[in-house]
C-alpha cells in the first residue's frame, strides 16, 4: 500500500521560505507521477507542481519563478521549494502521486494517493 508523509510546514513572514518534504512509502517513488497541492477552508484544492518519472516538471502560473519541485529517488522522496513567500500562500499543502501516466498533472483527479497535508502560514 502507497503511503505520502509530508512535513516541512511551519510558519514564515513574508518573503521567507520552506522546503517541504513528502516521503513515499510502499512503492519505488521513481514509478510516481507526484504533485504538490494546496488548499484553504472552503476554496478547492489547486495544483502548485507537478513532477513526473521523466523529471518533467509543471507549475501552476502563481508560483513559477518562486516554487521549485525536485525528487530524491534514493530517498523515495519529494521536495518543494518554496521562496519568496507570500500572504496568499498561506494553506495546508498536500502530496499526491498515481502510478499512471499524467497528462494533467496540476489536476486533483488524475492522483489516488494523496498524503496527510503540512501547514504552510505565512505572515505579512
Amino acid at each position: 500500500q502507497v503511503q505520502l508523509v509530508e512535513s516541512g510546514g511551519g510558519s514564515v513572514q513574508s518573503g521567507g521560505s520552506l522546503r517541504l518534504s513528502c516521503a513515499a512509502s510502499g512503492i519505488t517513488a521513481s514509478r510516481l507521477h507526484m504533485g504538490w497541492f494546496r488548499q484553504a477552508p472552503g476554496r478547492e484544492r489547486e495544483g502548485v507542481a507537478g513532477s513526473d518519472v521523466d523529471g518533467q516538471t509543471t507549475y501552476a502560473d502563481s508560483v513559477k519563478g518562486r516554487f521549485t519541485a525536485s525528487r530524491d529517488n534514493a530517498k523515495n522522496t519529494l521536495y518543494l521549494q518554496m521562496n519568496s513567500l507570500k500572504p496568499e500562500d498561506t494553506d495546508m499543502y498536500y502530496c499526491a502521486a498515481t502510478i499512471w501516466r499524467n497528462h494533467y498533472p496540476l489536476r486533483v483527479s488524475p492522483y489516488n494517493y494523496w498524503g496527510q497535508g503540512t501547514q504552510v502560514t505565512v505572515s505579512s
